[in-house]
């Protein structure tokens, strides 16, 4: 494995940052290549903790000759995010020079399949900067994995409509229990920016068999500990196994959870917070509920009569994430509960900012 330290230069004279980036050589032009990040919400660690893992599994197949097919690694794709921290809480999902999220915003191809990046020297916000080259590392990769995770929720993840069921393996390997299937968004998310580049170069009516794109939800903020970290490491071990990346005669296939969910974006219900105060939780992550089901009470004034207001859910579906913090404003989200009809309330783009 071949290690690159990338220098970020700041907005300001003095400031600069790190970006690490592993590669390893596979033996066989034809295998697919892999690009694997994680913590582009640089608070988000189950990433990083499962590349932990990973790596040295990594390490060990290219020396044994094991490894087809050649990879690049960011595992902590964000420094910026990363330094970022105000009284002690880490701020890691939106820039706070420009308060862009550092998961929107990435350049896209144009009408006439066109994506302008930002140089290394452009004179731009160095997040801009940073999104470019992220995707730049990531072209040219088939398999393209983006490691996330939720408030609290469920392991999951986000896939372009047209590469499933195709991905299938991907969620069988990694245990998840749900696929949330998007056609368009508008928000240009690493993913959909890296699935655009992909289908422009394939052209119009190109195939598209064969790739795989998406932003991996590893559960939740606090699901971050050894156990689970080595889950995930064998999970994405066995799927670049399954894809050809990796020569293993020990690892078999997986298949998906019997009760698997997977649904249009549009058919998740955001369950919103109609005042705010202490959130009472009923449901869990994971929990099947039907129409009209209890799944939280927020308590405004607690002790008195009517203080504590409750939630219902506004059709059956499965609890795929809700709030890791216990306080919650008015309007903001408690749930995502994805539904097997389309969602009254849905809009375009990712499900939150």
């Amino acid at each position: 494995m071949k290690t690159e330290t990338e220098t970020l230069a700041g907005e300001t004279p003095g400031i600069a940052y790190e970006l690490i980036v592993h590669r390893l050589e596979g033996s066989d032009a034809t295998a697919p290549r892999v690009y694997i990040q994680a913590a582009l919400h640089a608070d988000e660690r189950p990433g990083p903790a499962a590349l932990h893992y990973l790596i040295p599994e990594l390490v060990r197949a290219e020396a044994e000759g094991r490894l087809k097919g050649s990879l690049t690694l960011v595992p902590q794709a964000n420094p910026i995010g990363a330094a970022q921290h105000m009284y002690s809480q880490h701020m890691g999902r939106f820039s706070s020079g420009n308060r862009v999220n550092f998961n929107r915003g990435f350049p896209v191809p144009d009408a006439q399949g066109v994506r302008r990046l930002d140089a290394a020297f452009s004179a731009v916000f160095a997040d801009r900067r940073l999104k470019s080259r992220l995707l730049e590392l990531a072209d040219n990769h088939p398999i393209v994995l983006d490691l996330h995770c939720d408030d609290e929720g469920v392991q999951y993840l986000y896939v372009p409509d047209r590469l499933w069921p195709g991905m299938a393996d991907l969620a069988a390997c990694l245990d998840a229990e749900a696929a949330v299937l998007w056609h368009a968004g508008s928000d240009a998310a690493f993913e959909e920016a890296a699935f655009a580049q992909m289908r422009a170069r394939a052209g119009e009516g190109g195939d598209l068999s064969g790739l795989c794109c998406t932003t991996v939800e590893l559960r939740g903020q606090l699901d971050v500990d050894p156990m689970l970290a080595r889950k995930d490491a064998e999970g994405l071990y066995r799927f670049l196994v399954m894809r050809g990346v990796i020569a293993d005669d020990g690892v078999t296939a997986a298949e998906l959870k019997a009760d698997f969910v997977a649904e249009p974006i549009a058919h998740v219900e955001m369950v919103r917070a109609p005042v705010g105060g202490t959130i009472l939780y009923h449901v869990a992550p994971g929990d099947r509920v039907e129409a009209g089901h209890l799944l939280a009470e927020v308590v405004a004034r607690p002790g008195e009569p009517g203080g504590a207001v409750a939630v219902h859910a506004p059709q059956a579906g499965f609890v795929l994430t809700r709030r890791a913090r216990r306080f919650i404003r008015m309007g903001d989200d408690l749930v995502k509960l994805v539904a097997g009809a389309p969602s009254p309330s849905a809009r375009a783009g990712a499900l939150e900012d």
